[in-house]
């Protein structure tokens, strides 16, 4: 009965309800302030799904605001990324010297073309791993883990023993996006990432689509070689050239799951500790900090995104589960 499904931002009932955990506390203020995302996140100012969003004309009916700043955790601190050269070199992140092979690096990460040899400096980063690369420069080993984790934003290490391309060119977005704001990489919708889908429900009703919702899907249609072709709900039926759902719809002997994610939802009354008293922000806690293979990544948003009251912080902690339980 809302948009979004299982990625769906939920006012306060509707949270409670899903979760099934009783009454919501009168504290938390009122039910209409709140759009809490099931899954969060933020996204990448020159990333591929803003390029689609405006590709689609989606943001007509969306307005985005920067992240307050992006951190991470190391040494038991929590660590600002630096969004800046001047905060690069008063960071606590690297020494003295590294800063210097840091920013040596950076600059021959944003002259870098793959369709334009001269600026490889000989190096092939289609058969170079990441690990050779960051070496290549003279980066600690402290420094491939905050580069790759916070700024390329990969979630563990077989990355490092891969061909670096794919990874150079993660990190340039990054690079990018944060030359687009400067607070951090990171826009998110007003009103929460419910609001996706719910602007694609108007591009779509302007072309002639229909939105459905609170809608059983009883039966996907398949033909004798298992392709889908429509859908059966009641008595009415759709047929398409193509069927897009999440997986709950379909057959279980059609869904391949890749692996489980656990979350917590905070309410907090104050901002996170350490982090400027920013009204949102993520910190990434690379796995390897903690004992873990996958990272841990923390989203906090508040009533400066429109999505809870006032003084009230949602605070989101996110991993990849490593175990059967």
């Amino acid at each position: 009965n809302y948009y979004g499904a299982e990625i769906a931002s939920l006012n306060l009932s509707n949270l409670y309800e899903k979760f099934q955990a009783g009454e919501v506390p009168s504290y938390l203020g009122s039910n209409r302030d709140y759009n809490v995302d099931l899954i969060p996140k933020f996204i990448m100012a020159c990333g591929n799904l803003t390029k689609m969003l405006l590709h689609t004309k989606v943001t007509r009916y969306l307005e985005f605001k920067s992240i307050g700043g992006s951190f991470v955790y190391k040494g038991g601190k929590i660590l600002k990324v630096p969004a800046t050269p001047e905060e690069a070199l008063r960071s606590p992140l690297m020494g003295l010297f590294e800063k210097r092979r840091f920013r040596k690096f950076l600059i021959y990460i944003d002259q870098y073309d793959k369709d334009k040899p001269e600026t490889h400096e000989k190096k092939d980063l289609t058969t170079m791993t990441m690990r050779q690369l960051y070496t290549s420069f003279g980066l600690q080993s402290d420094t491939h883990e905050f580069i790759s984790h916070a700024m390329c934003l990969q979630i563990d290490d077989v990355h490092l023993d891969k061909p670096a391309l794919p990874t150079v060119q993660e990190l340039q977005t990054y690079c990018y996006s944060l030359a687009r704001y400067g607070t951090s990489p990171y826009i998110y919708p007003m009103y929460g990432l419910g609001g996706l889908p719910e602007g694609f429900s108007r591009l779509c009703a302007i072309h002639g689509g229909t939105f459905m919702l609170n809608r059983d899907v009883d039966e996907i249609l398949t033909d004798e070689s298992g392709v889908a072709y429509g859908i059966k709900s009641g008595n009415a039926m759709a047929k398409a050239k193509i069927v897009i759902g999440d997986p709950s719809y379909f057959p279980k002997d059609k869904v391949r799951p890749t692996g489980q994610i656990v979350r917590c939802i905070c309410f907090l009354n104050h901002p996170i500790p350490n982090t400027n008293d920013s009204e949102s922000v993520q910190i990434i806690i690379p796995g390897p900090q903690v004992g873990r293979k996958n990272d841990i990544f923390v989203c906090s948003v508040s009533s400066a995104h429109n999505v809870s009251a006032r003084g009230v912080y949602i605070a989101i902690v996110s991993t990849k589960l490593e175990q059967d339980k």
